[in-house]
């Protein structure tokens, strides 16, 4: 495909001005061949393969980025999830696992390794229960390690024992962090309908329906889609939606072209290309900002939902057209601590939790990177998670629950992440009880028309 030397110029600016990137190329690695009775062998094994088929994963975007010009923000690697794995050893704890992910992805140079996690949607099996109740010491005890449960899908209903379960360790992870204002908890994500092709942390995995290895990428460039629209305040939703569209197209085009290179290098099939905007912690990187570019006052004000609704859907009709295979999450992100458009909106008491839980029904994941008081009970969190699953579940989409209990703060108080993570004010939560309902237990059944068969 030519490009005309309008193009050129136009790439260029994306990438000099408006913060364009690849925000992560992410190598799946099937581990099933890994397994065996002894943990030490299959932990060996991991490091052998993951060695063996990630080996050049960091020189080649080294090269890409050199060669073309193009920042790949994140080199990343994602495994089959490890209770599927550990699940044929005799070990009784999986924090070994982790700490091994995180040495080799260490001697790499790779910034994230996902897979930490477990499909408990309909069950835990004894791995299961296992790999969950090792969660908070295997990320205070790692770096690069990222975690994920499933524990809802539209199919199965909801596992309410599964989120019961999720919102204390989500509050014993913040605990064995304190100091780094509950860290740990950031590298978790608790899913409804995980795909199984995310290159994005901290959900990423490599499902069980993927292939020996296949390289994702993901897309980001909320700053060009922002200086898109500015180009044509006081048009109306009509032009402003094909404004989006046609720009989402182009950032699009660009990451095929990587991940297809990428892949070609490494030896892989090229798997999918998410389609994600994602935010950063920078000045004019903002998801927000594209909000309030629409005729917003501030994010989180009346409208906001019908916008990012536009805005969703707007990147992903253009996006499917520059790729041949799209997936991941695929649309807009909201993570809060991560967008400083979204931490200004919470600063001025525009954007709230309540509002955040009703934009999750239109964009691309859910809760993400949310910080709340550190006294928050287990079941409040449970609560909050049973609520973003539900959304998940009814609507047919994914949504996730990243949240932070920061330990010794309360709503208003600032807590800091660091890196691409970024920093935010604490949210308050309701002070209503939620006990009695999280106690319950079972699953919450699957919706209607979830029989489709």
């Amino acid at each position: 495909m030519l490009f005309t030397p309008y193009e050129i110029k136009e790439t260029v600016d994306m990438f000099l001005r408006y913060k364009l990137d690849i925000r992560a190329i992410t190598l799946g690695i099937s581990l099933l061949d890994c397994v065996s009775a002894s943990g030490t062998e299959t932990r060996r094994r991991i490091r052998d393969k993951i060695l063996r088929v990630a080996g050049n994963l960091v020189k080649v975007g080294q090269e890409i980025e050199i060669e073309y010009g193009i920042p790949i923000i994140n080199k990343r690697i994602s495994v089959t999830p490890i209770s599927l794995i550990a699940g044929a050893s005799e070990d009784k704890n999986y924090t070994a696992y982790a700490q091994t992910l995180d040495e080799v992805a260490r001697d790499l140079g790779i910034d994230f390794v996902g897979g930490y996690s477990a499909l408990v949607q309909k069950g835990l099996t004894v791995g299961d229960e296992r790999l969950i109740a090792s969660i908070p010491e295997a990320l205070a005890s790692t770096e690069r390690v990222c975690s994920s449960v499933n524990v809802a899908t539209t199919k199965s209903g909801i596992n309410m024992d599964a989120v019961r379960l999720m919102g204390q360790v989500i509050k014993d992870a913040a605990a064995r962090t304190a100091q780094k204002d509950g860290l740990a908890c950031a590298k978790l994500v608790v899913f409804c309908n995980a795909p199984e092709d995310n290159p994005f942390m901290a959900g990423a995995f490599h499902g069980p329906g993927e292939g020996e290895s296949t390289l994702n990428v993901g897309v980001s460039g909320p700053g060009v889609v922002k200086a898109a629209l500015e180009n044509h305040r006081g048009a109306s939703f009509d032009e402003i939606a094909d404004v989006i569209k046609k720009t989402a197209f182009k950032i699009t085009r660009m990451g095929q072209l990587v991940g297809m290179e990428a892949a070609k290098r490494l030896g892989v099939p090229f798997g999918i290309l998410d389609l994600s905007l994602a935010p950063t912690p920078e000045v004019g990187d903002s998801v927000a900002r594209i909000l309030e570019e629409m005729g917003l006052e501030s994010a989180g004000t009346h409208g906001t939902t019908a916008a990012l609704a536009m805005l969703t859907d707007m990147v992903k009709k253009g996006g499917v057209m520059a790729s041949t295979h799209v997936g991941g999450l695929s649309g807009a992100f909201i993570p809060v601590s991560e967008d400083e458009g979204m931490v200004a909106a919470v600063r001025s008491g525009s954007l709230s939790l309540d509002k955040l839980e009703a934009m999750t029904t239109v964009c691309s994941v859910g809760l993400d990177m949310i910080a709340i008081p550190g006294d928050t009970s287990a079941a409040t969190i449970s609560a909050i998670i049973a609520d973003e699953m539900a959304i998940g579940m009814v609507n047919g989409k994914t949504t996730a629950v990243r949240i932070i209990p920061v330990p010794g703060k309360k709503a208003g108080d600032w807590a800091e992440f660091g890196g691409l993570l970024g920093g935010t004010p604490i949210m308050p939560v309701h002070n209503f009880s939620s006990e009695a309902f999280i106690a319950r237990g079972g699953r919450i059944p699957a919706p209607i028309h979830s029989f489709r068969n």
